[in-house]
């Protein structure tokens, strides 16, 4: 990486090379992106904004941000992909635009079958699992979704307080939370994910998930890689969907949410008390 620039997007052939870049990471055609161009030009024209970023000509990241009602001073991350390393320089783009404008928080959705993306959500930037989506867009026809149910979990990140997941020692590849490497705890007093009883059978065989027995913490795996698994056996990637999606719902109906990744695959899930 020589020369990154992050700015916003404010002419038409811009909008039309983010809209190109959207395609190329959601294997569409670039007749048919996620987001059309003309949409991009609209939603910057009506207070959003477009983020493109650049490694000297070329484009290698961009995000599209809104603003949710304004009584709730938040803002919803509609889009957003870059080349590895540069998501937090990205995203850190979007919440410097809407701290200036006055948000407190954002929101957006990822899929959570894919475990790199919440352990960027999570570890990187401190974010905040908030409410589990069954099928929220519905089928979907790209190349990374197509066959599957589009579960979504939202995310809420705090634009001003204190980072929960940027700590010393998480940037030097720790984990936030409880029990997030595969030996257990992470400090005094912290519950062993791995002496947690079991509660769920994961499609592979494997514990899908273990609760702590005070009730606190609830763990929950996800496949390796999600996508390849689709590509290679749709029904056994729908049947890992079914089951996380079971542990989900049932977790943040007792009022649990999503805090945690670790590198080997596992949410943690902690009870609203437990993190106050």
């Amino acid at each position: 990486m020589t020369s990154l620039s992050i700015r916003t997007v404010h002419e038409p052939a811009g909008f039309t090379a983010v809209a190109d870049y959207f395609s190329d990471v959601w294997q569409t055609p670039r007749s048919a992106p996620p987001l059309l161009p003309e949409t991009l030009n609209s939603l910057a024209h009506a207070g959003g904004a477009v983020h493109a970023a650049y490694d000297g000509e070329r484009l290698v990241g961009g995000c599209v941000a809104v603003f949710g009602p304004p009584a709730l001073r938040e803002t919803y991350s509609l889009l957003a992909a870059a080349e590895q390393g540069l998501g937090p320089q990205i995203k850190r783009a979007q919440q410097a635009w809407a701290v200036e404008l006055g948000a407190l928080t954002m929101r957006w959705t990822f899929d959570p079958l894919v475990g790199r993306n919440a352990r960027f959500n999570f570890v990187k930037l401190g974010a905040t699992g908030t409410d589990y989506l069954i099928d929220f867009y519905g089928p979907m026809a790209d190349g990374v979704n197509d066959g599957d149910e589009s579960d979504r979990l939202e995310v809420t990140w705090d634009l001003i307080g204190p980072p929960r997941g940027q700590s010393q020692g998480q940037e030097q590849g720790q984990e936030h939370g409880p029990s997030q490497g595969k030996s257990g705890n992470t400090g005094p007093g912290s519950p062993d994910r791995e002496a947690a009883p079991a509660t769920h059978t994961a499609p592979d065989g494997g514990p899908l998930a273990r609760r702590d027995p005070e009730d606190r913490y609830v763990w929950c795996r996800v496949p390796d890689d999600i996508v390849a698994l689709r590509a290679a056996d749709p029904e056994l990637a729908l049947g890992w969907r079914r089951a996380v999606r079971e542990v989900f719902t049932k977790a943040f109906a007792e009022g649990f949410t999503a805090t945690g990744m670790s590198r080997d695959g596992w949410y943690t899930l902690t009870r609203r008390e437990a993190s106050a």
